[in-house]
């Protein structure tokens, strides 16, 4: 705020008026009325004389309405330019946006267009996995079958070289050379389709399946046997079917179906000798045919030689040579002594080839044989060790003869082989599975084991032992000890008299007895004591389960255990056989007694075991004091030799 002072003339004729103070006009005001009150209230305290001026007043009046015109229309003036600026900006602000979103979706979309260009080729790059066939299924073993029909067709009939067959059959064996052709080039294909192990698992990369079967030795026979050399017919002529000699390197597929097929038969010694009997007829067959072409080769009609005679029919013919080839092989003789060379060399590679062939021939009979009757052999020994034994003890012959039968019918119903013995290369896990198979159910059947864990009965199926009785056996007896539980497989027992002859009950296949004894429930009337007669009334075959292998199983099943208990405690409480003040009075003391002797027993086994292993570690730690022992002389005897040879040279030194 600026202070303006001007001196005011009164309105007038000219002449001299006596000065007055001058009036002070503020300019500029742009306070409020307390402001310009204020600026008065200073001036007075100095002495200036402000007189009061209305028109001035009025004027500073329209002067502060035009300022609050020109300030108001300045702040709306801003407010525009405010607001446009904020328009401006939001639009600026919107246009970054809309780029901002379009370069983010330009971005996103290149990602994902290049995210789905990697997936495309890590997917063109990845394992190309297809339906491979497995090795050790069906459909490969059909297919062996398969392929092995027309190995068996090319072994047996290319070598044929009668003219008659060729001639007379002639469409009939191009048919048939085309299909089997076809067959094999399927086999080929089939055998890139063919999965194998690697790390236990089926591979089913097909580049894989493809680099591997190509660099196999398989492969190259396989293209050795595709070669079309039916192509020479045209230049040779039809009689040389030795022109498709090249399609027997299939071979090793018919001998593949054959392996397969003894492994998965229930009669491998029928099939091997069935076998056998094939491969004695093919190398008759072969040389038979090989004996026809020599002697077309020489001439027909000499001494020695296949005697060829036109008026025979091509079987007659054919039979003749194989008999002939037969009497060769086996070295029996009765052919014809050879005159020329040739047919010396013949004769003798006839007669080296059937020694070595049937040598072979026999020896294989042999072991067959000797298979076949092993477990005969083994279980007639068994029967002679008893005999003797019983001579020797000089049995009754009453009983001996139980003997006899016992053994009899463990032979005739197959029930001679130890089933633990036959089972002990397996794996434990599928020794489980076929006990689980063959005996879980029979087990179930037990009340007191119906509800037990699946864990304690595996435990249990593994320790049942199979049991055959004859007739008039006893199974158990009123009074014996109870150390073992019986289920029934197959047969009947019955319940007897002490007499044995009145019979109370009879107990057939499923039933069960000796539950309650094995489990020395505390407060048992009966304690451990058997409490009747069981008597087999035929062949009967049982399950046995002992008290030991019962608790064995148990000590890892506590709670199982005291269920069992518990489930005997009702079972005795429901036929009145349990003493409740016996029952309620705690652990036996006899219990307790046989828990410490358990853990006596494990304790020895223990210090066994450290004083084992303590041996060891002395024995480990006094060879390795001899091994430093012998380090260490072999690091000192150099070191003594450079401290001597130092001294020396010191001495040397001195003296000269």
């Amino acid at each position: 705020m600026s202070v303006k002072v001007t001196p005011v003339t009164p309105a007038g004729p000219a002449h001299p008026q006596p000065c007055s103070p001058p009036l002070i006009v503020l300019q500029d005001m742009e306070g409020e009325t307390e402001e310009r009150g204020e600026v008065h209230r200073c001036l007075r305290s100095s002495g200036v004389q402000v007189p009061f001026n209305m028109n001035n007043s009025n004027s500073n009046e329209e002067e502060e309405q035009k300022k609050k015109t020109s300030k108001k229309e300045r702040k709306e003036k801003k407010e525009r330019k405010e607001k446009k600026e904020k328009e401006k900006q939001e639009k600026r602000e919107r246009k970054e946006q809309k780029k901002k979103e379009k370069e983010e979706k330009e971005l996103k979309e290149k990602e994902e267009k290049e995210k789905k260009e990697k997936e495309e080729k890590a997917k063109a790059e990845a394992p190309k996995e297809i339906t491979v066939i497995d090795p050790a299924g069906n459909m490969y073993y059909n297919w062996l079958l398969v392929i092995t029909i027309p190995v068996m067709y090319n072994w047996t009939l290319i070598i044929a070289s009668f003219e008659e067959l060729q001639t007379d059959f002639l469409i009939y064996w191009f048919i048939i050379d085309c299909v089997s052709d076809v067959v094999y080039l399927a086999d080929m294909v089939f055998r890139t389709r063919t999965g194998y192990l690697e790390q236990g698992l089926l591979v089913k990369d097909q580049k894989k399946l493809i680099d591997r079967y190509i660099n196999s030795l398989q492969y190259k026979l396989d293209l050795i046997s595709m070669i079309p050399t039916d192509i020479f017919y045209v230049y040779f002529g039809l009689n040389y079917p030795e022109i498709r000699l090249n399609k027997l390197f299939r071979i090793n597929r018919m001998l593949e179906f054959f392996q397969r097929t003894e492994t998965r038969t229930n009669f491998p010694n029928v099939l091997r000798i069935s076998n056998l009997v094939m491969y004695i007829v093919i190398i008759i067959h072969w040389n038979a045919c090989l004996y026809y072409s020599f002697s077309k080769a020489i001439g027909f009609g000499l001494s020695y030689i296949y005697q060829y005679i036109p008026i025979y029919t091509c079987s007659h013919n054919r039979v003749m040579i194989m008999y002939w080839s037969t009497l060769t092989l086996t070295t029996i003789g009765e052919t014809p002594p050879p005159v020329q060379n040739s047919e010396y060399f013949f004769v003798v590679t006839d007669f080296l080839v059937g020694v070595l062939i049937f040598a072979t021939i026999v020896g294989n009979v042999g072991s067959m044989i000797t298979n076949m009757n092993a477990a005969r052999a083994n279980f007639q020994a068994r029967i002679d060790a008893i005999k003797q034994y019983m001579t020797f003890r000089k049995v009754t012959k009453d009983l001996e003869k139980r003997v006899i039968k016992w053994f009899d019918y463990l032979w005739t119903n197959k029930k001679a082989v130890d089933e633990r013995e036959v089972l002990k290369f397996l794996p434990d896990k599928l020794r489980a599975e076929i006990a689980i198979n063959v005996h879980l159910d029979t087990l179930k059947k037990v009340r007191i084991f119906a509800d037990c864990e699946a864990g304690l009965l595996v435990e249990l199926v593994l320790k049942l032992q199979p049991q055959v009785y004859s007739p008039g056996d006893y199974i158990c007896k009123k009074g014996d000890i109870g150390r073992e539980m019986y289920i029934i497989k197959e047969g009947k027992l019955a319940v007897v008299a002490d007499d044995g002859i009145k019979q109370f009950v009879v107990l057939s296949d499923g039933s069960y007895f000796g539950e309650i004894s094995i489990l020395s429930i505390k407060g048992s009337r009966a304690g451990n004591r058997r409490t009747a007669n069981i008597r087999s009334v035929g062949y009967s075959d049982l399950f046995c389960l002992s008290k030991d292998d019962l608790m064995e199983a148990l000590s890892e099943y506590p709670d199982a255990k005291a269920m069992l208990e518990e489930k005997g405690r009702q079972i005795l409480m429901k036929d009145n056989l349990l003493d409740l003040e016996v029952a309620a009075q705690g652990p036996d003391p006899k219990d307790m007694e046989e828990k410490v002797e358990r853990m006596t027993a494990t304790l020895e086994s223990l210090q066994t075991r450290y004083a084992r292993l303590l041996a060891e570690h002395e024995a480990g730690q006094s060879r390795l004091k001899r091994r430093v022992t012998r380090l260490e002389k072999k690091v000192v005897a150099p070191v003594q030799e450079v401290e001597e040879l130092g001294v020396e040279m010191g001495t040397v030194a001195t003296t000269e």
